[in-house]
């Protein structure tokens, strides 16, 4: 019988590479002048995402060729996808720099998000950031496991931490914040403080015990947050919409509910 958890740990350490070389190409344009540029939806784009995107697409299609790839630049030229997100199959979630806002500002809070889809649900990703060359990998299921690698240096295993008993720290978005929105949500809940940053790092705060909540009251896209989530998963969190329930991918249109990243649920 063949194991598909060495098989899923291969193809996991094969997209931490991917997105590593995607990280690269980003690099070099970052330490660049660059034109920015906006979508149909205004939302703005660079030669970075647009790089990075062409490197991961056949990259990944190289690696299987039999699962479809769901990238956010090719949704916003509107090329024709195949159904995804049916029970069973597997395909390729990407968010080739997720963070624009952030890169622009070159304030380094930007990421590469590479997620394996299984049906409805994140099965592996990693989230890489290029500064300051930070990588978060996360395999969920019965092997689960979540790391952290620095640099070059050796994976460290990660894990979600307990809510101190002081409170929560609330990480909270540094470019698409909604404070009134979040101190609604929050309550009565008692909060040790709040940490702002940009794009799909905020998951591996949380995986890595730095954070302990997450709430997103706001639009957001299935490819922005797939990857941190099978990390967040892989470490012992969880992600839904605001009412408990799982939140699930490969909808039409790709757009996610207001959503609440959790480290260890803590109601």
């Amino acid at each position: 019988m063949p194991d598909h958890d060495c098989d899923d740990r291969a193809l996991l350490d094969a997209v931490a590479r991917i997105a590593r070389e995607a990280g690269e190409l980003i690099l070099r344009i970052y330490e660049q002048d660059f034109e920015v540029q906006r979508k149909v939806d205004a939302s703005p784009v660079t030669l970075a995402d647009l790089a990075a995107e062409a490197h991961i697409v056949p990259a990944l299609q190289r690696l299987r060729p039999d699962w479809p790839v769901v990238a956010e630049e090719a949704v916003s030229r509107g090329e024709q996808l195949a159904e995804v997100g049916v029970p069973g199959q597997r395909w390729w979630l990407v968010d080739p720099l997720d963070g624009t806002r952030e890169f622009i500002a070159r304030n380094g809070e930007f990421t590469v998000n590479i997620a394996l889809m299984e049906g409805d649900a994140p099965l592996l990703g990693v989230v890489h950031l290029p500064v300051p060359d930070r990588m978060y990998g996360g395999l969920c299921g019965v092997a689960a496991q979540a790391w952290v690698q620095e640099g070059g240096g050796q994976r460290r295993a990660i894990a979600c931490r307990t809510v101190p008993d002081d409170g929560l720290v609330v990480a909270c978005s540094r470019s698409h914040g909604d404070e009134a929105a979040q101190r609604a949500w929050l309550g009565a809940r008692t909060v040790q403080s709040t940490l702002a940053a940009g794009s799909s790092l905020k998951f591996g705060l949380l995986a890595q015990g730095q954070v302990d909540v997450y709430p997103r009251l706001g639009r957001t896209m299935e490819w922005d947050i797939a990857a941190g989530h099978a990390v967040l998963a892989a470490a012992g969190g969880a992600v839904t919409d605001p009412q408990g329930q799982r939140l699930r991918y490969g909808k039409r249109g790709f757009e996610n509910p207001h959503f609440v990243a959790w480290g260890r649920r803590c109601g």
